[in-house]
């Protein structure tokens, strides 16, 4: 399983919670060719650096902007 079919797991997860929002980290931790996202989880630095102080709706904005950014990367030209 590669780390963008291990996100979506956890994605839907997230999704589903309303507290205790997991964290996207799939232990695959190295930026992306750019230096703006984790190849792993598809956070920028700041949301990697924030995460912990975020609250769970916070944390629901972010994982919808990995999700959106799991599109884009897996989208076909």
């Amino acid at each position: 399983m590669n780390a963008i079919e291990m996100l979506a797991e956890r994605l839907d997860l997230a999704r589903a919670s309303t507290e205790n929002v997991p964290s996207p980290c799939v232990s695959v931790c190295s930026l992306d060719g750019s230096g703006a996202y984790c190849e792993g989880c598809l956070r920028s630095l700041d949301e990697i650096r924030l995460w912990s102080a975020n609250t769970d709706a916070e944390k629901k904005e972010v994982w919808e902007r990995i999700a959106q950014r799991m599109t884009r990367l897996t989208a076909t030209p």
